[in-house]
């Protein structure tokens, strides 16, 4: 009885162990997975505005600015990369200069700068995630 306790202890404590182990490794370079979450973050703001038709361009500004300077990020935060990769990151940062620069006041303006943005951000999804 003792030893069967004892090994389901040790099991338990290994698993607890193990999980915390996968964890830790997952989490080991947190830059990429960040670089993801504020270029999902600024473009969900902007999809919600178009949704809700509530597109001011102060903060379409705002949005398409920080998603910009954090493009920029991407190259960076994904080193090894082929160089198909490198490509898609330059065209997006390049279809985000030039939404920055349209400057879109109105959603019917800031779905069309927001189009090819999202066009190359499914493409590289699908060939890199």
């Amino acid at each position: 009885m003792r030893a069967a306790l004892l090994i389901v202890l040790g099991l338990a404590i290994g698993i607890v162990g193990t999980v915390f182990a996968m964890n830790a490794l997952k989490q080991r370079n947190p830059f990429p997975h960040a670089v993801m979450d504020v270029m999902a973050h600024h473009s969900g703001a902007l999809r919600n505005a178009v949704k809700g038709q509530r597109c001011e361009a102060a903060a379409n500004a705002v949005h398409l600015q920080r998603l910009l300077s954090t493009s920029s990020d991407i190259v960076p935060a994904f080193p090894g990369m082929d160089q198909g990769f490198i490509d898609e990151a330059n065209q997006l940062h390049t279809q985000l200069q030039a939404a920055v620069q349209a400057a879109p006041a109105d959603c019917a303006a800031l779905a069309a700068a927001l189009k090819p943005v999202g066009e190359t951000c499914q493409s590289c999804h699908q060939k890199y995630r």
